[in-house]
Parts: C-alpha cells; structure tokens; sequence
C-alpha cells in the first residue's frame, strides 16, 4: 500500500560503549514515550554498542536478541525500525544497516565503505550491494556514515525517494556532515536524512548530533543539532515528485557501471 505521506522519527541520543542491553533499554525508553503514530523510527550507526572495533565481544546474529527486539517494537507500533549494528555471519563481522518490517521482514545493508582511518577495514568485511527497500510505496536506500563520502555509488539511477544515512560523525569533521548531506539530497533529488549520535566514547571522541532532514532542493527541514531525543518529520512524496517532474534534473545524470 502506497503512503503519499511518510511520518519519519529518528533517535538522537548518547550511546553506552559496548552495553547493547543498556542501549537498548535506553532507546526502549524513548520510542514507547513517541507522541504520535509514526512509518519509519530511525536508529543511528552501531546503536548497541558505539563505534566499535571489538566485534568479538559484541557482534549479534540475525536470530540475536537485538533483532528479536527490533521486531517486538516495529509490531507494537505497527512501524518499521533501521538503524546498523554489528553482526557475525559465516565467521565474518558485518556493520550491517538492519530494516524491520512492522511483519518481522528483516532486510539489511553492509557498509561498503569501511572507515580505514580508524582500521574498520582490518576488523568488519565490506558489504558489496546497493541496498534499496520498497516500503508503504517508498524505495529507500540505505547508507551507513562514511559512505556518505562517497556520492557515484549512492547516485539515484533507481528513482529511490528516500536517502538514509546513520552515523557515529565526530565533531572535528561536522562540517562536512552538514555540507555533504545537502550535496547528496540536492544531487540526488529526493529527501536525505541523516541520523548521528552526541555524547562522547571511550575513544574520547565527542559527537555532536546534528541529526536533520532535507528536501529533494536541500533546504532543511529538520535539524536535532546537539539536542537528545526523539524527533518527527513528515516528507510528502507528491511533493518531492511535483519538484522532479518540474526540474527533471535526474534525467540528464550520466550513466556508468561500477568495479
């Protein structure tokens, strides 16, 4: 069933190093006290556990307890939950974007662009599909922080509406989140939302939140900046197609195939 309208909530908050049940006792917390019915509840990067590189103490299955979880909160408020954590899979560790379904259909997404800087590449395998799930009507791509560097394998040749980003981005490179989640809505044409977390880790790195959506012309339509909570948004999809049809900037990307 298609939804013209897409009532959007995403999590902004301070992360628990390396504690799942903490966390998500914490984001429990938060989604029962969402003032209103919602589609979509956005979660950010590793939300169980922080920025990790210590999956061997904290990686999860699909059959682990956090999905198992993830599916009773997505049934109770008949809304699909995302949001990445790690996951092991045939002796490989994944950050891995999990989509639940309001039925219990889980459909994921493997951070292709490993953070080298930090040596994730050593540690988590990377993922090699362009993700894309149709929900209510929407085809929403899934995308997890560094990606978000990197704009040819996120381009919309598929008219996807909706472009998540979920992220751990650190203050010291802010900026960049800010301008970079403008070019991908503005190039792209379709609403960007893109979900961080604040507080500070067991790294000492401090993150500032700045969580917000954007429009298909990248004007903002909602900024958390360093706040902690939930925060709603609604994105109509006659609208975002009113401004494609007008502009029809897509139809002149170039095409190409990618390595």
């Amino acid at each position: 069933m298609e939804n013209i309208v897409m009532k959007i909530a995403f999590f902004q908050s301070e992360l628990t190093w390396e504690n799942p049940a903490e966390n998500r006792k914490n984001i429990e917390r938060y989604f029962r006290n969402t003032p209103q019915a919602i589609d979509l509840f956005v979660l950010p990067e590793m939300f169980t556990t922080g920025f990790t590189m210590h999956p061997h103490e904290v990686a999860e299955t699909l059959d682990g307890e956090t999905i198992g979880w993830l599916k009773g909160l997505a049934a109770e408020k008949n809304c699909a939950i995302t949001g990445s954590l790690v996951i092991k899979e045939n002796g490989k560790f994944y950050n891995r974007m999990i989509f639940v379904f309001p039925t219990g259909k889980v459909a994921f997404y493997d951070k292709r662009h490993l953070f080298t800087l930090a040596g994730e590449d050593k540690i988590y395998t990377k993922g090699e599909e362009k993700v894309i799930v149709n929900y209510k009507g929407w085809n929403i791509c899934l995308q997890i922080c560094y990606d978000l560097r990197f704009p040819v394998f996120v381009r919309n040749m598929e008219q996807y509406d909706l472009l998540l980003y979920v992220a751990n981005w650190p203050k010291p490179r802010i900026n960049a989140w800010n301008a970079l989640l403008k070019a991908r809505a503005i190039e792209n044409m379709c609403y960007t939302v893109g979900v961080n977390r604040i507080g500070t880790d067991a790294n000492h790195l401090e993150y500032p939140g700045h969580s917000q959506v954007l429009d298909c012309m990248g004007m903002e339509r909602l900024n958390a900046h360093n706040e902690s909570g939930i925060f709603c948004c609604e994105l109509d999809l006659l609208q975002q197609n009113a401004a494609r049809d007008k502009f029809h900037f897509l139809n002149d990307a170039d095409r190409f195939t990618l390595d």
